[in-house]
């Protein structure tokens, strides 16, 4: 049988959640990577403070209408991820889920016409027949599509919940990238240049505080040649 609580000694480090004076937090719904997302009950009660206990978010998620990516919450387990989108259109509020400097999971406001689309990393594909291709992307949705024109590192802005795609941005150089892996997790800045080093590809990044290597795989495309979304407070 399987717990309903973790240990919070055992948490992600990126969750933003306080060690001491609790012995357990909630068990999320296994959908999504821990390290990257976290618990709709911790968001509303060590995030947002809006709510104390579990029984005050049980109430929030079964009397007004919360939606995670455009599509109505009600289970206080449920997982915001990174790059997610949580909406009380109730109270007209929205926030992204992104990560920070400090390697913590943070929440911040964003308006309602951004609330409307969210962007996704295509870490795959599948080729399937008659010519379609599916997109596997970093949130666990797949899209299918006929014309391929996407590479594995591409972004693309979906709206929410239609999964249409709005935008394409490509893994390149000139593109505008955030950092979500690595010693340089939280910043921001232009791809220089892709270089292979051995089995692995380097991307060489610009940001304001100089120029740095870091793996292909740390590397999330937000724009063209600047950030598409808000993805800082």
């Amino acid at each position: 049988m399987v717990k309903r609580h973790l240990k919070t000694l055992t948490v992600p480090k990126t969750w933003p959640i306080k060690r001491k004076g609790q012995k357990f937090v909630v068990r999320p719904t296994p959908s999504k990577k821990y390290m990257t997302s976290i618990p709709l009950s911790l968001v509303f009660k060590t995030m947002l403070k809006s709510c104390k206990t579990m029984k005050e978010v049980k109430n929030i998620l079964q009397d007004k209408e919360v939606f995670l990516n455009g599509r109505r919450q009600k289970n206080p387990r449920s997982l915001l991820g990174l790059m997610d989108v949580l909406s009380v259109p109730e109270s007209k509020e929205y926030y992204r889920l992104i990560i920070n400097k400090n390697k913590k999971l943070q929440i911040i406001k964003i308006s309602d016409k951004e609330a409307q689309f969210k962007l996704c990393k295509v870490i795959g594909k599948t080729f399937l027949k008659k010519g379609v291709v599916q997109l596997n992307l970093s949130d666990g949705r797949n899209i299918n599509v006929k014309k391929d024109k996407f590479v594995v590192g591409d972004s693309l802005l979906i709206e929410l919940p239609k999964q249409k795609i709005k935008e394409h941005y490509k893994f390149e150089k000139g593109s505008y990238a955030y950092l979500v892996k690595g010693k340089h997790i939280g910043a921001q800045g232009t791809v220089q240049d892709i270089l292979s080093e051995g089995a692995q590809t380097m991307v060489s990044i610009k940001t304001s505080k100089g120029v740095f290597k870091t793996p292909k795989d740390a590397v999330f495309i937000i724009g063209k040649d600047k950030p598409a979304i808000k993805i800082e407070k």
